[in-house]
């Protein structure tokens, strides 16, 4: 194998990253020897095939030589709102291990040139542990919070654990004695927090890699609250097919398109000298065509030449090929019980049969039509001091009008703008005179003296529709108000004891696996 000069070897570390900080270090660095970087995943959801992204940049890591250290970041997942809870922690790390292992065996990355790391090996440490100290004392609340923004579950009231989250990242940095570390663009703040503090207690400040966002794979923008818009390491080829069907792919549009930046970030980065992207179509659409770049590739599609069609047939193929390994290694037993046991399916809703033909299944939580909504208006009710009226954006062709008592607990500025859970299912009904179209769901204490809206996840979509975990099925078109179906199962709609929505201990979920959360534990959601 030809030696590369450092002036190599730095193209290859940072070709297709969106932004290096410390790109001096860098250079000096590699005059004198390789680097050492690290790459950490927090264990919570199952990795799906956009973690190739940064599984190929690995490659490209690897291919400069440079000593690359994988943390499963098995506490932070815990610490990012409990995520991965406690009980699963473990198998959960253990299946990251497995499935990441095999992605890495699919694209031909030599496993014995990974050193692979559990954070709570050496994040349970009495040093690790104290510098968690020292470092609280240096760093503000206000620091702790911006650097995590776009990284940790945003709430109104966060826990004290997602406010420790970016410092021990930080600390990462120095605990697994690398050079730099790499992430996706949205750690940026705490990779700026890293810099800033480390220093503080006297560390040296490390480079940092950031990738691109890339558009979502299977759905763009445009189905991202959708669970067919993710591709699982283990779906099989029919549903590959059956969700790349449902692709946004517009055509000529290149600036949103998750298949062609699939294309430039994992495949062309994988292929071989002389190998290029291989479109198969008819003669009648053009015939075959290669492409050895994907510049050309863009401005081809750019120009209207390539059908989107033809585009996702490629990309299908390309994803099988990457799959096929993976999912011959998952096919050992221990690896598929491996996989039940750290991803549990959800429980059955009821064991017995299904309930006689006309008789309603009331203990149903899906048949509540509850989304997420953003507040755009907000207005005092002309003939009620305690109402507001609000103008809700559901992503419908019209914001809904919906009124609220919330005048005494909560300033408009408060509302205006915000994200919130609507029951969109009610019959509408006048209000002093004016229709209300649904509900927003809000937490109450006993006495009703501190009421609050359910606090939903910064990121998740309006008109999103939100789930009870372990229970699926099509919302009434309208609850029945006679049969009093909303008032049932409101029951057992409340807050657990810390603070998460639940219908008899069953959390509600955006389509993201996300909790909604309040401040007001073990109370009542109406």
């Amino acid at each position: 194998m030809v030696e590369l000069t450092p002036e190599e070897k730095k193209q290859l570390i940072t070709r297709n990253l969106q932004e290096t900080l410390g790109e001096d270090k860098l250079t000096q660095i590699l005059k004198e020897r390789d680097l050492k970087v690290y790459w950490g995943t927090a264990t919570t959801g199952k990795p799906h095939v956009a973690y190739f992204v940064p599984m190929s940049k690995i490659a490209d890591f690897l291919k400069a030589g440079c000593e690359v250290t994988i943390l499963f970041a098995d506490l932070h997942a815990y610490l990012d709102n409990m995520k991965a809870p406690w009980s699963l922690l473990q198998l959960r790390t253990q299946y990251y291990e497995q499935i990441i292992k095999a992605m890495l065996s699919s694209i031909g990355v030599p496993l014995e040139k990974l050193k692979f790391v559990k954070g709570t090996d050496y994040q349970l440490s009495k040093e690790y542990t104290l510098d968690v100290y020292k470092l609280s004392s240096v760093v503000t609340h206000h620091d702790a919070k911006k650097a995590g923004a776009e990284v940790v579950k945003q709430v109104e009231h966060p826990l004290l654990s997602g406010l420790l989250y970016p410092g021990l990242q930080a600390l990462d940095e120095e605990y697994l004695k690398v050079d730099a570390q790499f992430g996706g663009v949205d750690q940026r703040k705490i990779f700026t927090f890293s810099e800033k503090y480390l220093p503080q207690l006297g560390y040296e400040k490390r480079i940092h890699f950031m990738n691109p966002m890339v558009p979502g794979l299977a759905g763009g923008k445009m189905s991202s609250s959708e669970e067919d818009s993710k591709i699982g390491l283990l779906d099989s080829p029919s549903d590959v097919k059956k969700k790349l069907k449902k692709a946004f792919c517009e055509p000529g549009n290149i600036a949103d398109n998750g298949l062609l930046s699939f294309v430039k970030h994992v495949l062309f980065s994988l292929f071989k000298e002389g190998e290029g992207f291989e479109i198969k179509r008819s003669p009648d659409n053009g015939g075959d065509i290669t492409f050895n770049n994907h510049t050309d590739l863009e401005k081809y599609y750019a120009d209207n030449k390539l059908h989107p069609g033809d585009l996702k047939a490629s990309v299908e193929n390309y994803i099988n090929r990457l799959l096929d390994p993976i999912r011959k290694t998952f096919e050992q037993p221990e690896l598929k019980k491996l996989s039940a046991s750290a991803y549990p399916p959800p429980a059955k809703v009821k064991a017995n049969a299904a309930p006689a033909a006309g008789s309603a299944d009331e203990d149903a939580p899906y048949r509540l039509d509850i989304r997420v909504g953003k507040v755009i208006e907000v207005a005092r009710h002309p003939d009620a001091d305690t109402l507001y009226v609000l103008k809700i954006d559901l992503a419908e062709a019209q914001p809904r009008t919906i009124i609220s008592g919330l005048v005494k607990f909560a300033t408009t500025e408060q509302l205006d703008q915000r994200l919130v859970a609507v029951l969109c299912n009610l019959k509408p009904s006048k209000m002093r005179g004016i229709l209300s179209e649904g509900m927003v769901l809000c937490t109450s204490n006993a006495d009703h003296t501190v009421v609050e809206p359910i606090i939903v996840p910064v990121n998740a979509a309006p008109g999103s529709r939100l789930a009870f975990e372990g229970y699926s099925g099509t919302p009434d078109e309208q609850l029945n108000p006679k049969k009093k179906v909303w008032e049932k199962l409101s029951v057992d709609f409340k807050t657990n004891a810390d603070g998460v929505a639940v219908w008899r201990d069953n959390f509600l979920l955006t389509p993201e696996g996300e909790q909604l959360t309040s401040k007001l534990a073990n109370c009542a959601i109406k």
